[in-house]
């Protein structure tokens, strides 16, 4: 087994030579290094249906050891030998708490039948990487690494330690890397604050970045269940009281509810921040809604786009049904999960005891199930938000920095309600008509790649303070 992992080991190091065309050996070192450690991690897959993220682990330390980092700052370390995380410390006077930087190396499946090119390799065309975890967030987590080499090797002295911990388990198995480093080593990742390579994407069209998402909070999943139970009998002789009729019926009365409309810090300042880069008529509701709740305006905006209506109050929608027991029967049983997705300071029984008012049928049972995972959102300081604006105006002159909240959810989920705040801030520009995360020919801009490279470079060193 150890053999076996030192020829994986070997076969990944030389990919960069295996990759490297003369256009690439053209390219500024540090984006070249960024590209080859991309090309690294998407070559190997991270999948946990049939992946594996411990060799892409074991590279990234063989890195920082090769960079001269101690081995003392540097861990391979997981629930078992597969799919375990990778954790390095960089040094710095200790002056302040350290800053913690995390992305994935698990990936979603991904299917070569399925997609026009090979999902575990990386390619180039077109202006394209091609390749599954290249915008989520195989990305990200390469640019860290990059990042914190390029800093070793100039010789930077940050003021506080700056804390990498590239992790398993955030796309779904049994041990979520986070969760798992907060339980058995907090110590090795215990920071002021958390930069999150996802869920804070700069956005752009045609190519143009025009806005600069901050991901300050997060939604809070739960799914719901809802049950009813019939005594059933023959399917020739059929009476009004159908398990399906009565799931149907509820369903129904779901979908035709929303939940109200509100703000909260992080969203009032995303639709005052972002108004100026949607169509006139959109940002003068947009402003309306900020300035004054308007109802209107509120309701002009869920109707017209499914992300603002995310941003503006709790959803909750079937995703999964299942009923009966034989076409010649009647149903006993009918189900559905209705996976909630609520404002941060939504109560989980509120939303329940909504549920079940608007369904209005002592037939259904309505029940969570799971306990959710409250998210209390990021406060939005200047030490975070100050540098993103600077960096973002020189690299993107007037593009606006938004602070955002995620519909769906990420790691930092586990981290803020360990009391460590976090900020999703990528780097990376996605264009915001083609976004392939989770999907066939996942992709992004090789330009947008080369400029997250820039611009996380540029935040980490501002972030970290100190000198070269």
């Amino acid at each position: 087994m150890a053999r076996r992992g030192w020829y994986v080991l070997s076969l990944l190091l030389a990919v960069p030579i295996a990759v490297t065309t003369a256009a690439a050996q053209a390219l500024p070192p540090d984006q070249a290094l960024a590209r080859a450690i991309l090309a690294e991690m998407i070559d190997v897959n991270t999948t946990f249906e049939r992946g594996n993220t411990t060799p892409v682990a074991e590279v990234v330390a063989r890195r920082f050891l090769a960079a001269g980092f101690p081995a003392a700052d540097v861990h391979v370390v997981g629930a078992t030998a597969k799919n375990r995380n990778v954790v390095v410390r960089f040094r710095g006077s200790g002056a302040r708490r350290p800053i913690l930087l995390i992305g994935h190396i698990d990936v979603v499946e991904a299917l070569r039948k399925d997609w026009s090119l090979d999902p575990f390799t990386l390619t180039e065309r077109d202006g394209f990487f091609y390749g599954r975890g290249t915008s989520d967030m195989k990305d990200m987590s390469a640019i860290w690494v990059a990042t914190l080499l390029r800093l070793k090797r100039e010789g930077f002295r940050p003021d506080r330690d700056i804390i990498l911990a590239l992790t398993a388990g955030e796309e779904g198995g049994d041990d979520n890397g986070i969760r798992w480093l907060l339980a058995h080593h907090r110590d090795l990742i215990d920071a002021a604050y958390c930069i999150n390579g996802e869920g804070g994407d700069p956005l752009s069209r045609n190519g143009k970045v025009f806005v600069r998402n901050v991901q300050a909070s997060e939604k809070v999943y739960m799914d719901v269940h809802l049950e009813v139970h019939n005594p059933g009998g023959h399917s020739s002789l059929p009476v009004k009281d159908n398990a399906i009729y009565h799931l149907a019926a509820a369903l129904r009365l779901l979908a035709a509810y929303e939940f109200p409309a509100r703000l909260n810090e992080v969203t009032r300042a995303y639709f005052e921040r972002a108004a100026g880069t949607f169509p006139p008529p959109i940002a003068a509701d947009m402003r309306l809604v900020a300035a004054q709740g308007d109802t209107a305006a509120a309701r002009r905006l869920s109707d017209g786009s499914a992300l603002l209506n995310a941003q503006l109050r709790t959803t909750c929608v079937a995703t999964r049904l299942a009923a009966g027991h034989a076409n010649n029967a009647l149903p006993q049983t009918a189900t559905a999960n209705v996976n909630c997705r609520m404002l941060p300071d939504e109560r989980p029984e509120d939303v329940i005891a909504t549920l079940l008012r608007v369904v209005d049928d002592t037939a259904v049972a309505v029940s969570p199930a799971m306990t959710p995972v409250p998210s209390p959102p990021s406060p939005l300081v200047p030490e975070v938000l100050e540098p993103v604006e600077r960096i973002t105006a020189a690299m993107w002159p007037g593009v606006p920095v938004v602070p955002s909240m995620e519909t769906g959810a990420t790691d930092g989920l586990w981290l803020r309600n360990a009391g460590i705040p976090v900020y999703g801030i990528s780097g990376v520009p996605l264009d915001e008509d083609d976004i392939r995360a989770h999907g066939r020919d996942e992709r992004i801009r090789v330009g947008s790649f080369d400029a997250g490279v820039t611009f996380s470079y540029r935040l980490v060193k501002a972030l970290a303070g100190g000198s070269s």
